[in-house]
C-alpha cells in the first residue's frame, strides 16, 4: 500500500524574494532493513516529532522547506523492506529512476540491518552505474545511536562502508533529537544539488568539445 502525503511550507531561512535563486526539486528514498527506524527518521524530519511505531505502508510526502533563502521541495519515499530474500532489499528499477538521492538506514543495535545496508548500496551503486551516473548521492546512516548499550555495529565500521561506498555517513539518535534528521536531510539534498551541477558542466565541457571539433574539422576541409 502506498499512501501519498503533503506538508506545509516551513521557514528555515530568509523569506524568498523575487529574484531569488530558482527552487530546487529532489525525490529522496529512504531504505534500509525492518525496523531501523526509516519512518521515524522521516517524520522526525517533516514535523519534528518522535512516533516510534509504524505498520507496514509505504508512503510518499512532499515537503517544502526555505534554505538560505532557497526554496527546496522534498519528494520523500518512505520505503517499505519486503520479507522475502532476493529482492534486493526493496529495491527495483522504478525506485531507482525515481530518485535523486538515497538514504541508507540501519540500527547500530542490530548487525544483521548493517549487512542489509552493506547490500543496498552496493545495489544502488551498480544499478546506477548501469544507467551511466558519475557519482551517486548517497548518506548511509547509522540510527539508534541513544542505546550505545547495546550497540552491535562499531561507528568506524560504519565510516568505513560509507567510504568504500562513496557515500557520506551519520550516526543519528532519531529518538531523542530532531536536530540529527534535520542535517541528514539537508546534507543529502546539498548533494543532489552538487551532483546536477557537477553533470551540467560535464554537459557544457562536452558541448565545447564537440563544437571545436566541428570548427577545427571545417578548417582541415578548406
Amino acid at each position: 500500500m502506498l499512501v501519498q502525503l503533503r506538508t506545509a511550507l516551513q521557514q528555515a531561512g530568509k523569506k524568498m524574494c523575487e529574484g531569488s535563486l530558482p527552487k530546487l526539486e529532489a525525490n529522496i528514498l529512504v531504505i534500509g532493513a525492518e525496523k531501523v527506524g526509516k519512518s521515524a527518521l522521516t517524520v522526525r524530519f517533516l514535523t519534528r516529532r518522535f512516533i516510534g511505531e509504524y505498520g507496514d505502508i509505504e508512503s510518499i510526502y512532499t515537503h517544502r522547506v526555505m534554505m538560505a533563502g532557497r526554496e527546496a521541495c522534498f519528494s520523500i519515499w518512505d520505503s517499505v523492506c519486503p520479507q522475502r530474500a532476493g529482492l534486493q532489499g526493496g529495491l527495483d528499477e522504478k525506485r531507482l529512476r525515481w530518485a535523486d538521492g538515497f538514504l541508507v538506514v540501519y540500527s547500530i543495535s542490530d548487525r544483521a540491518s548493517f549487512h542489509v545496508a552493506r547490500q543496498q548500496l552496493q545495489w544502488i551503486q551498480q544499478l546506477k552505474r548501469k544507467s551511466g551516473a558519475r557519482k551517486v548521492p548517497v548518506i548511509l546512516v547509522g540510527n539508534k545511536r541513544d542505546l550505545q548499550h547495546r550497540r552491535a555495529v562499531s561507528s568506524e565500521e560504519g565510516r568505513l562502508l560509507a567510504l568504500s561506498t562513496d557515500a557520506g555517513f551519520f550516526e543519528v539518535s532519531v529518538a531523542e533529537t530532531y536536530h540529527g534528521a534535520l542535517v541528514v536531510f539537508h546534507e543529502l539534498l546539498g548533494l543532489v544539488r552538487d551532483s546536477r551541477s557537477a553533470t551540467r558542466k560535464a554537459a557544457g565541457l562536452r558541448g565545447i568539445v564537440r563544437s571545436m571539433s566541428a570548427v577545427f574539422g571545417r578548417r582541415r576541409m578548406e
